[in-house]
C-alpha cells in the first residue's frame, strides 16, 4: 500500500510539474551579442538618429548609450517606484528629426492621493538633460498597490499615439467603468489633445481619452507591418496571458471573461466568451508573462521574417511566433533561459535588440 501511495504521488508530480511548464519547441539555431551590459530592468529603449540609444532603467533611471559609455540623463520627473511601477517604456515621435520629441511612460506621484499611477509625459534632449518637459496625461486615482501599471507607448502612421495603463489590481472596478482610468488602452494627438474621433467622446462622464477598454494588465504594443493595426498583449492571472487586436471602442472582457484562473485555484468567470466583448486571438495556459513586442520586418532573419516576438519573463525565453491569417499556428523558445525578457525593438540595421533584466541589452543572431 505504502508504495502504490509513493507511486502515486510521484505521478501526481508530473502531471503537475508538465502542467506548469512551457512545451514550445526550443529552436537552437540562435544566439545573441551583448550590447549594453549590465542592467537591472531595461524596460524601455529606443535608438537615436545618431546610432545611441537611450534606455529605461524602472528603478527610475534614464539611460543615454553612447560610444560605448553609459551616462544617466538628468531632468527626469518624480518617480513613483513600487514593484511593477517606475520608469517604463519611451518612444521617438515618428518626425523625431525635425521636432526632437521624446515620449515615456512612468509611475507617477501627482496628484491629491497617496500612491502613484500611470503618466504620459514628452521632453527633449540636450546636453543629456531631459527639457521641454510636458506631461501629457496621468491616470486617476493614484494608489499605494504595486501592480499593474502597463505601459506600452505606440504611434501610428498619423502620428496618433496609443498607450495602455492596466487596472492597477482592481480588477472588479476599473477595467469596465469608462468613467475610470486604469485597464485601458488610449489614444491622444502627440501634443495630448483629445481625438475628435475617439470612441467615447461623445460619453457623458466617460475619460474621452479611451481607445478599448476590458484590458488586465497590457505590458506589450505594436503595429502589424502590413495592416498598421496596433496589436497587444497582457498578462492574465493564472493562465490566460492574451494576444488582442485592438479596435476602437472595443471591450476585451477583463474580468468577465478569461482563460485564466486565481492564483488560488478559483474561478474568475465560467466562461471564456461573452456576447459584446472580444475574443483574444492567442491565449497561454500557462502563462508566460509577457513583455515586450515587436515583428521581424528585415530581411535579416530569413524565414523567421513576418514572426512577432514576444518575451517570458516567467519561462526566460523569447517566444517566436509564427502568425497566418491573423492567428499564431506555431510558437518556439529562442534564447532559452537567458533570463528574464523585459523589452524587444528591432533596431534602424534591421536587427532585433532584446532587453534582459540583469543581463543588458542583447542583439539576436541566427545561427
Amino acid at each position: 500500500m505504502k508504495l502504490k501511495n509513493i507511486l502515486f504521488y510521484f505521478c501526481f508530480l508530473l502531471i503537475v510539474t508538465s502542467c506548469a511548464q512551457d512545451k514550445n519547441h526550443i529552436n537552437t539555431n540562435a544566439d545573441y551579442e551583448i550590447v549594453v551590459p549590465e542592467l537591472n530592468n531595461p524596460w524601455g529603449f529606443v535608438f537615436l538618429p545618431d546610432g545611441s540609444i537611450l534606455i529605461t532603467e524602472k528603478e527610475g533611471k534614464l539611460i543615454h548609450f553612447k560610444n560605448n559609455t553609459k551616462k544617466e540623463v538628468a531632468g527626469l520627473p518624480e518617480i513613483y517606484v513600487r514593484g511593477q511601477g517606475g520608469l517604463l517604456d519611451i518612444v521617438l515621435h515618428p518626425n523625431y528629426k525635425d521636432n526632437g520629441w521624446i515620449y515615456f511612460s512612468y509611475a507617477s506621484p501627482k496628484g491629491k492621493d497617496n500612491g502613484g499611477n500611470t503618466a504620459i509625459m514628452r521632453a527633449k534632449l540636450k546636453n543629456n538633460t531631459l527639457t521641454n518637459t510636458q506631461l501629457l496625461y496621468k491616470a486617476e486615482p493614484n494608489s499605494t498597490k504595486s501592480e499593474h501599471f502597463g505601459s506600452r507607448i505606440v504611434f501610428d502612421a498619423d502620428n496618433y499615439m496609443f498607450f495602455s495603463i492596466g487596472e492597477r489590481g482592481e480588477r472588479d472596478i476599473n477595467p469596465q467603468d469608462l468613467t475610470r482610468d486604469c485597464g485601458k488602452i488610449y489614444r491622444l494627438h502627440d501634443d495630448g489633445r483629445i481625438p475628435e474621433d475617439n470612441p467615447f467622446i461623445t460619453m457623458t462622464n466617460a475619460k474621452h481619452a479611451i481607445y478599448s477598454y476590458g484590458h488586465r494588465n497590457p505590458q506589450g504594443m505594436t503595429l502589424h507591418p502590413e495592416t498598421g493595426v496596433l496589436w497587444s498583449h497582457e498578462h492574465g492571472p493564472k493562465g490566460g496571458d492574451e494576444i488582442n487586436i485592438v479596435k476602437a471602442g472595443k471591450n476585451y472582457g477583463w474580468p468577465e471573461v478569461t482563460f485564466g484562473k486565481n492564483y488560488t485555484g478559483t474561478t474568475i468567470s465560467e466562461t471564456t466568451e461573452k456576447e459584446g466583448m472580444e475574443n483574444p486571438i492567442h491565449y497561454w495556459t500557462p502563462s508566460i508573462a509577457p513583455s515586450g513586442m515587436a515583428f521581424i520586418t528585415s530581411n535579416n532573419y530569413g524565414d523567421w521574417k513576418g514572426s512577432l516576438l514576444v518575451g517570458s519573463l516567467k519561462f526566460q525565453y523569447l517566444d517566436r511566433c509564427v502568425i497566418k491569417n491573423n492567428k499564431v499556428i506555431k510558437e518556439e523558445r529562442l534564447l532559452d533561459k537567458i533570463g528574464r525578457v523585459r523589452s524587444i525593438n528591432q533596431g534602424p540595421d534591421g536587427m532585433i535588440y532584446v532587453g534582459v533584466e540583469q543581463l543588458g541589452l542583447i542583439k539576436l543572431k541566427r545561427i
